[in-house]
């Protein structure tokens, strides 16, 4: 079934007629650039459930923040209404063409809720189009995309932040800084979990029936399906209205990587960020094992699913992610010295065989003496192994808030581009590595993905 959607400046600017008169603009020139106390105006695109609750928030934000949603964007009409409501905005605010947010001259930045299969593509062209960008995580669905929106990142100049809110929890920085400060000693590894249980099974959302590609283009039941696939650009393989895909798609790896991409991005991202710095760091080899033990319904994706990743500055993070028992890893640093636990703010827990190590360098951070038994010989109090004790850690800028401090004021990202790719890297070597069945290697001359 074909659809016309209208002709947008940029198919415009495409044409021979207007390429002659017009090939010096841009729209990046066109780009409005917020001062510190202006308003910065956002268009969102995808306005599923996670795309909605982005909406919700920044509306929400609207006066604190100066902050507006002056356009919204889905495939999917019926949630482009109800977006378009969300917003308060006329039906003039909802497009179900992307490139028309884009293409409007006083949007800002954009921010993607899009399934994982289009997130480059789009955060790409809108850097092109003069936008700064809030991408969901995970930042891609191939390591070529995470590389090739890096390049563009350096290339236009425009700011990108990847969505894993847990790096603006302060708690990270301070493990960061202790890290530096040598407070545990050498890093040797760490270790984090995200894990659910549901009657259900996971990601098992509600199909709208009556949803369909056949569904007249003004009806809230039309879905534009062969966007949403993206097969026009080698985005995904062009099939028949699957609805099970479309309303689920975190089931099936053609359109993102599982649990790893969805829920452990959250998890890695933070503990490059304490271990490696704001920068990150890429892998060095990477392996994974799991599978369906539990849910079998169709689905390409493990419910069980653990992932070890070794870093060349010399560290193990390993993560485990399943679907069918809620108990995880506790979020952990393990350094010679001591161990950094973040389950009740963040700890420090000294190691006994190097107490006089970690003693000197936390002096002063917890109450330590040296007591005479009665043989006359000193001993440490508390004894070896047993100090411990808690780094302040204060409030920090939400992750959206940092986003626009950096728009408006130049603040540093909490997850710009180098921590969200060098991320991405690590977790879509698992996934292959565990479809594949192999031990891959991070090629850092080339920046390829090669088989151990």
């Amino acid at each position: 079934m074909s659809h016309s959607f209208g002709l947008t400046r940029r198919v415009f600017l495409g044409s021979a007629a207007a390429s002659a008169t017009l090939a010096t603009l841009s729209a990046r020139s066109w780009a409005r650039v917020p001062g510190a106390g202006s308003r910065v105006r956002i268009g969102v695109i995808g306005t599923g459930g996670m795309g909605t609750a982005h909406l919700h928030e920044l509306v929400g934000r609207k006066d604190k923040d100066n902050v507006e949603v002056t356009r919204v964007c889905d495939v999917y009409r019926k949630r482009l209404n109800a977006a378009v409501g969300v917003i308060g905005a006329t039906a003039a605010a909802g497009t179900l063409e992307y490139r028309e947010v884009l293409d409007d001259r006083d949007i800002d930045a954009v921010l993607i809720a899009t399934p994982d299969h289009w997130h480059t593509k789009i955060a790409i062209e809108a850097m092109d189009a003069g936008k700064h960008v809030y991408c969901e995580k995970p930042l891609s669905l191939t390591v070529q995309q995470a590389l090739e929106c890096r390049a563009a990142v350096r290339r236009t100049g425009k700011l990108l932040q990847v969505g894993p809110q847990g790096t603006s929890e302060d708690r990270w920085w301070k493990a960061g800084e202790a890290i530096h400060a040598g407070r545990i000693g050498k890093v040797g590894w760490s270790q984090g979990g995200y894990c659910r249980n549901s009657r259900e099974g996971q990601f098992n959302w509600g199909i709208d029936a009556a949803a369909s590609p056949s569904a007249p283009r003004d009806s809230e039941d039309f879905v534009w399906w062969d966007r949403w696939l993206g097969h026009e650009w080698g985005l995904a393989e062009q099939i028949p209205w699957n609805p099970e895909h479309f309303f689920r798609f975190r089931k099936y790896f053609a359109y993102n990587g599982g649990v790893a991409t969805d829920l452990l991005y959250h998890k890695l991202a933070p503990l490059l960020l304490a271990i490696s710095g704001p920068q990150g760091e890429y892998p060095r080899r990477v392996v994974a094992a799991g599978g369906q033990y539990v849910e079998r319904d169709g689905r390409d994706i493990p419910d069980t699913f653990q992932m070890s990743v070794d870093y060349p500055s010399g560290h193990t993070v390993v993560l485990a992610s399943v679907m069918t028992n809620d108990v995880g890893l506790e979020d952990m640093i393990r350094g010679q010295w001591g161990t950094l636990t973040f389950d009740d703010g963040l700890k420090i827990r000294e190691q006994g065989a190097w107490w006089p190590e970690f003693r000197k360098v936390n002096g002063g951070l917890f109450e330590q003496r040296l007591e005479t038994s009665e043989d006359g010989a000193e001993r440490p109090a508390p004894p070896p192994g047993e100090a411990q004790f808690k780094l302040f850690t204060a409030p920090r800028r939400d992750h959206k808030g940092n986003f626009l401090d950096a728009i408006r004021d130049g603040a540093p990202l909490h997850c710009g581009i180098d921590l969200g790719c060098s991320t991405m890297v690590a977790i879509k070597m698992a996934v292959e590595s565990y479809r594949r069945n192999k031990v891959l290697l991070w090629d850092a001359a080339a920046e390829r993905v090669v088989e151990g």
